[in-house]
């Protein structure tokens, strides 16, 4: 309890300064320049003394893998990322970064490509000419390229004998016909398996995709603003444009609900995934915000299906909501462990009748503004350090290209009615739009 307190003690403390000097729901002010290549740079000093986290965002993921037979790369770029250069290779950048005790890690989704390191502030400048030197001189031979390949097989082997990882690529593949949405963000495995022949076909999708006018620079910690651009500017100014836009085909409306059982080569509780079709991350639209709150206030564990299915009925071991911000429509899904498969079709049926709740009736206006102050308090919660700041940004800065819409989110959210959510609750959790798989154990 008393180290709680003292989380919550330094977490107010953080944060206080800076909400005095900031009106909007983001509490930290932001400075931003964008280079004559187009590349972005945000920075937001912070109240963590001797602290920097700099992420490099790269607005590409699995989405942009438009072309047949070739998915998985942008997420294999996140395993080549750290192969080097002629001027640091990866022993030489490795060396560094652990000289330093910077702490060093990336990730991949659907929708970017991140990167990111943790170290102290006089550091800067030399994990400035470390980053700008691997995303514009990134350089690999044929032999690290194919052994990297295997690697990455081997993670989709393993994430494969995993049951979440099989109903969520099922979800996908069963949902989406024609959009990139459709495979996973380590890709189908024949093309993984192929992976090892795509040589020049792996460079190309670097040269396209890592450019400076497809990327953007987030530093937050104890930094000077016009330091970092001026850096910024020495390190990255001559990184030449190239950026090709991916031709992605648009989803077709779904017409008709899908469904499908698969069963896991192993002991597992039986699990219910159903997913709805929904729009693009718009902070501004009140559709939007409005169907993304239906996410928390149907299946959070203040909702009255929680409550029914986990602590009443129990039935259900738990319910998980993912209502994401995609940068093209996606899916808006709720996945529950069950408990007995015979449970699945009442369970569908709660799931039904909790949605046709929403589209019938307004919700409680009182318990509609508590859940707005709670989703609030939860974001300014988790900005209670430089890090936890910085990585509360990268997604939306990929599907908005800024940090505004930040603020946008909760300024819409702060107009949303018990109607705005009735009628997003009616355009978009109908059958037609529905994608819904069981999943259970041998």
């Amino acid at each position: 309890m008393k180290r709680i307190l003292l989380v919550l003690i330094l977490s107010v403390a953080f944060l206080s300064n800076a909400i005095l000097l900031q009106a909007g729901i983001f509490p930290f002010k932001a400075y931003k320049k964008t280079l004559d290549n187009d590349l972005k740079v945000i920075v937001i000093p912070l109240p963590n003394p001797g602290l920097v986290t700099y992420y490099s965002v790269v607005r590409t993921g699995s989405r942009d893998e438009y072309e047949a037979g070739h998915t998985g790369f942008a997420h294999f770029f996140e395993h080549m990322m750290f192969r080097g250069t002629e001027k640091y290779p990866s022993g030489v950048y490795d060396s560094i970064v652990t000289e330093m005790g910077a702490d060093s890690n990336a990730y991949t989704s659907d929708d970017l490509t991140a990167y990111y390191l943790v170290f102290v502030k006089e550091d800067l400048e030399r994990v400035m000419e470390l980053e700008s030197d691997r995303f514009q001189n990134l350089a690999y031979k044929e032999e690290d390229f194919k052994t990297e390949s295997g690697a990455v097989l081997g993670e989709l082997l393993k994430a494969k004998s995993t049951p979440g990882f099989l109903l969520d690529e099922t979800l996908q593949d069963t949902a989406f016909e024609a959009h990139t949405y459709k495979h996973t963000t380590i890709g189908f495995e024949a093309d993984v398996r192929a992976m090892p022949t795509m040589y020049e076909y792996s460079k190309s999708f670097h040269q396209r995709y890592y450019r400076p006018e497809n990327v953007i620079l987030l530093v937050c910690g104890d930094v000077v603003p016009e330091n970092v651009f001026q850096l910024a500017e020495k390190y990255y100014g001559n990184w030449q444009k190239g950026y090709v836009t991916p031709k992605i085909t648009p989803e077709p409306e779904q017409k008709a609900p899908k469904s499908k059982t698969i069963t896991f080569k192993g002991k597992t509780l039986p699990t219910l995934a159903i997913g709805y079709k929904g729009p693009e991350f718009a902070p501004t639209s009140k559709e939007y915000v409005a169907l993304n709150m239906l996410g928390d206030i149907m299946f959070g564990k203040t909702g009255d299906l929680y409550t029914r299915l986990i602590l009443e009925q129990q039935k259900a071991e738990s319910i998980r909501a993912n209502f994401e911000m995609n940068r093209d429509p996606g899916l808006n899904s709720v996945i529950i462990s069950i408990k007995k498969i015979e449970y699945a079709a009442d369970i569908k049926k709660e799931i039904a009748d909790t949605i046709k709740k929403y589209q019938t009736e307004p919700m409680d206006k009182n318990k509609l503004e508590q859940l707005k102050s709670n989703l609030k308090y939860s974001f300014l919660m988790r900005l209670s350090s430089t890090q936890r700041v910085a990585h509360s940004l990268p997604r939306i800065i990929a599907v908005s290209g800024d940090i505004d819409a930040v603020d946008q989110f909760f300024e819409t959210l702060e107009t949303i009615t018990p109607e705005d959510i009735q009628q997003a609750a009616v355009k978009y959790l109908i059958d037609n739009h529905k994608t819904e798989v069981l999943l259970a154990g041998e």
